[in-house]
């Protein structure tokens, strides 16, 4: 699974607990109709691939969707979900990366061309 979009924060690894847990938080900006700010993490190892990354760079991240569950102490289970990034490349500025990119040969005509036939429209 991916998302694509545009960098809008990158922050600083930050390291939890005594066992050195590392975690690095990412915030893409996704180009569609209704854009979507998605925070993804990267965690341990993989903080170290968001070096090369600048804000207002267009990524494309491929993710995998995490879940957890929690018991609090009265007994009610909650429900975690988290996005976790693995790998991340720049992208050129479109839509849906995975489409193909427009050939330079095409020729659009607009409505007031010269040429005339004699098709209706």
């Amino acid at each position: 699974m991916n998302i694509s979009g545009i960098i809008k924060l990158k922050s600083e690894t930050k390291e939890y607990g005594s066992n050195g847990f590392k975690k690095r938080e990412l915030v893409i900006t996704t180009q569609e109709q209704y854009p979507q700010n998605i925070m993804v993490e990267f965690i341990q190892d993989r903080c170290e691939i968001l070096d090369s990354f600048s804000v207002g760079d267009f990524v494309k991240i491929d993710i995998n969707l995490r879940g957890r569950e929690w018991v609090n102490k009265d007994g009610e289970t909650k429900y975690f979900n988290s996005i976790q990034g693995w790998r991340i490349e720049k992208t050129q500025n479109q839509v849906d990366s995975n489409l193909p990119p427009i050939p330079d040969d095409i020729n659009i005509k607009s409505d007031d061309s010269s040429d005339s036939d004699d098709l209706p429209f």
